[in-house]
């Protein structure tokens, strides 16, 4: 049974990579330009006016950042468009009516853009090395911070596909939510500059616990406790998870 269970898993996951590999200008190619923008605009050419932030230059600040808003975007855009598709083309019927549980399904799209995210996040923080040398404080919390952001934002794709209706629904809540939430989350600031009362609206915002979390990993300056950050991480997942394995579980918006 386990063999069967690890070979649907792979099988999922080898399907999910090679569909964002097979269309690798559309899916690797953007996160790169856009970041290299942000580099030049807010780096060179805004941050030489800024001066230092927490003890660094703002460029070396801003890099934590906008490798976490690469990853947020890649992992979430991939699941929850990959999801969709499978609801338009009928395939996920064949899916739920194959022998295999609900979790080996939702694993299978979460590696696909677990696996998309860390790429990007890679792809990204090469391109910083040409801007600004890399500096790490605690690889651990890196990759912590990483693959569980990947995850999470994995499941919230998830969710998206699971009740979007039409391709114009799996856009809405990047464009309207996710957009807004990451801007705010400390990409380009540090929170601690905020007056007290933004600062505790500020971290009603799930991103700003991942985006210090990670910023931690590089520079060792913080927002909120890093012990905070990965409680809030763990949370989020866990419920995300259980939403997402309960409705796919009961076919809704699945089954026609």
């Amino acid at each position: 049974m386990f063999n069967l269970y690890f070979t649907a898993l792979k099988s999922l996951a080898v399907k999910e990579t090679n569909r964002y590999l097979r269309i690798w200008v559309q899916t690797l190619v953007p996160p790169v330009i856009t970041t290299s923008l942000y580099f030049v605009i807010f780096g060179n050419l805004i941050g030489g006016r800024i001066g230092q932030m927490e003890g660094f230059s703002y460029m070396e600040f801003i890099v934590p950042g906008l490798i976490m808003m690469s990853v947020i975007t890649s992992s979430y855009s991939n699941v929850s468009s990959s999801f969709f598709s499978q609801k338009f083309q009928k395939n996920i019927e064949e899916l739920l009516i194959a022998p295999v549980p609900t979790h080996v399904i939702m694993w299978g799209f979460v590696f696909g853009g677990l696996g998309r995210s860390i790429l990007v996040g890679i792809l990204v923080t090469v391109i910083s090395l040409f801007f600004v040398p890399l500096q790490v404080y605690s690889w651990l919390i890196i990759i912590l911070t990483l693959f569980m952001t990947s995850i999470l934002f994995s499941l919230a794709g998830l969710l998206n596909g699971i009740f979007a209706q039409s391709f114009d629904d799996v856009s809405i809540v990047p464009t309207f939510v996710l957009q807004p939430l990451t801007y705010l989350g400390g990409v380009f600031y540090s929170i601690s500059m905020l007056p007290p009362f933004w600062q505790a609206v500020s971290k009603v915002n799930p991103i700003v616990y991942m985006i210090s979390g990670f910023r931690y990993g590089f520079l060792g300056v913080i927002d909120v406790p890093v012990m905070v950050s990965m409680g809030i991480l763990v949370i989020f997942i866990v419920a995300l998870y259980a939403i997402c394995w309960y409705l796919i579980e009961k076919g809704r918006g699945l089954r026609s």
